[in-house]
């Protein structure tokens, strides 16, 4: 018997109940990484947590992965088998604010990269991610999660200096 019962990295999931919108891709998935991240690093709240859990060096690796969880989530591809939460949990000062913003900014990234169809796609998952982290986080620092609502959207949003 086998300690992780998940499926080997790279098995084509099935998914059931939706297909893929027309246009996602992996080279979209690409995009909407490397600009959210290129934002996140910069963000005045985000910016400083990234910058000190990722060294500089790691950051091709950390943008690699991260679009193998969107793959994966996205279009079955089965190319992610991490487990995000414990790195998360190790981040003493993750709050809903640090949340609240991580969901703005992927929110305005996707709607400026792709299609509304797609975008509706990466907004719906990343926010219900978003709410099942804080909310495991939560009860793992002990709080009561039994009256915890979903995040209210963030307005106004930073956006980062033009370069």
């Amino acid at each position: 018997m086998t300690d992780n019962p998940r499926p080997p990295v790279g098995t084509q999931h099935q998914r059931v109940g939706w297909e893929t919108p027309a246009g996602l891709d992996e080279t979209m998935i690409a995009a909407v990484v490397s600009r959210f991240y290129d934002d996140a690093r910069r963000d005045p709240l985000l910016g400083p947590v990234f910058n000190r859990v990722i060294a500089p060096e790691a950051w091709p690796h950390h943008l690699a992965t991260i679009a193998d969880f969107w793959s994966s989530m996205l279009l079955g591809t089965g190319r992610y088998a991490g487990r995000p939460m414990p790195k998360h949990m190790a981040i003493p000062e993750l709050s809903d604010d640090h949340f609240r913003r991580w969901l703005a900014l992927f929110r305005r990234t996707v709607t400026e990269l792709c299609p509304p169809d797609i975008a509706a796609l990466f907004i719906e998952r990343s926010e219900r991610i978003g709410n099942s982290f804080r909310m495991n986080i939560a009860m793992r620092r002990g709080a009561d999660i039994t009256s915890m609502a979903p995040l209210e959207r963030e307005t106004p949003l930073w956006s980062p200096p033009q370069d």
